[in-house]
C-alpha cells in the first residue's frame, strides 16, 4: 500500500538537473524524501483494509480478488486473508519480522517465503502492501536524482538500487510530488535495466491519519495490455487484537 501507484495520463517530462555521481549530500535528501512519502501515508502503528484487485490479461475474462490485511508497523506484523473468489477463501501471509510464510487452508500446512511473492495471480507483491519505517535505508542505496515534471505537476525523481536481497526488483524509480510529497508514479527494473512494471496512481483521498492511494494500476511491461487495479476501502486504524497476527489465527478462520 505504502509505495504503490501513480498517474495515468500523459506524461511530459522535463528534466531538470541530473546528478552524474550522487554525493552524500544528496543521497541523504533523496531519502529523506522518501522517508516523507510514507510519512505522508496513513498507515502507521496498527491498521486494516480491504484490497481489492481486478486483473486484466489479454483474450482472458476479468478476474477479481479481494484481500483483508493488517498490519502493525511498527511490529513489522502483518496478516493478510484471501476473501474471495470463495475457491481461494481463508489462503493467507503471515509475517512476523523477517520471518513470511504463506497459509494453504486446504492442506492447513504454512510454507516459508518473501515479500517478493505476488498476490494470487496479479502484478502487486507481498512488499507492495507492506510498510517499514526503515526500509528505504535498510535496503536501497540512491542511485540517482532529477526534477522534472509529470503531468501538471513538478517532481523529484529518485532511482534507487537494491542492496538486499529483500526488494523485488533490483532497481526502482519513483515520481514523487514536489507540494506533497506522495508517490505518483514507479517503474520497476530488472539487473539489465530492463522495464519490468510500472505502478500509476490515478487518486489519493485524505483521512485524518494521512493520505491512502484509494487506487492504483499496476501494468506488466514484460506482458502488454496485463495490468491490475487495486482498490483499497474498509480502512480503520484502531488497534489490533494480537491474536490476529499468529499462525492460529489463519488457522482458525476455516
Amino acid at each position: 500500500m505504502k509505495k504503490i501507484f501513480a498517474f495515468v495520463c500523459s506524461v511530459f517530462f522535463i528534466a531538470g538537473a541530473v546528478f552524474a555521481q550522487v554525493s552524500n549530500d544528496i543521497s541523504e535528501k533523496c531519502f529523506k524524501i522518501l522517508e516523507s512519502t510514507d510519512d505522508n501515508l496513513a498507515y502507521h502503528g496498527d491498521y486494516s483494509a480491504t484490497i481489492s484487485l481486478v486483473i486484466e490479461k489479454p483474450g482472458k475474462p476479468k478476474e477479481n480478488i479481494q484481500y483483508k490485511i493488517f498490519e502493525r508497523t511498527d511490529k513489522d506484523l502483518m496478516t493478510i486473508v484471501q476473501l474471495f473468489p470463495e475457491a481461494d477463501k481463508g489462503n493467507g501471509y503471515l509475517r512476523d519480522g523477517d520471518n513470511i510464510w504463506s497459509y494453504d487452508p486446504i492442506s492447513r500446512k504454512f510454507s516459508h517465503t518473501s515479500l517478493k511473492e505476488a498476490l494470487g495471480d496479479s502484478d502487486i507483491k507481498l512488499d507492495d502492501v507492506e510498510q517499514n519505517d526503515t526500509r528505504w535505508r535498510d535496503n536501497y542505496t540512491i542511485a540517482a536524482y532529477e526534477e522534472g515534471m509529470l503531468g501538471k505537476f513538478s517532481v523529484d525523481i529518485i532511482t534507487v538500487s537494491a542492496k538486499t536481497n529483500e526488494p523485488s526488483y533490483v532497481k526502482s524509480k519513483f515520481y514523487i510530488r514536489k507540494d506533497i510529497p506522495l508517490v505518483l508514479k514507479e517503474e520497476d527494473f530488472s539487473g539489465s535495466d530492463r522495464l519490468m512494471r510500472t505502478i500509476l496512481i490515478p487518486k489519493y483521498s485524505k483521512v485524518p491519519a494521512g493520505y491512502v492511494s484509494t487506487q492504483a494500476i499496476i501494468r506488466d511491461e514484460l506482458n502488454k495490455g496485463e495490468q491490475t487495479q487495486q482498490v483499497i476501502s474498509d480502512l480503520t486504524f484502531d488497534t489490533l487484537p494480537d491474536k490476529i497476527f499468529t499462525k492460529a489465527y489463519l488457522e482458525g478462520l476455516n
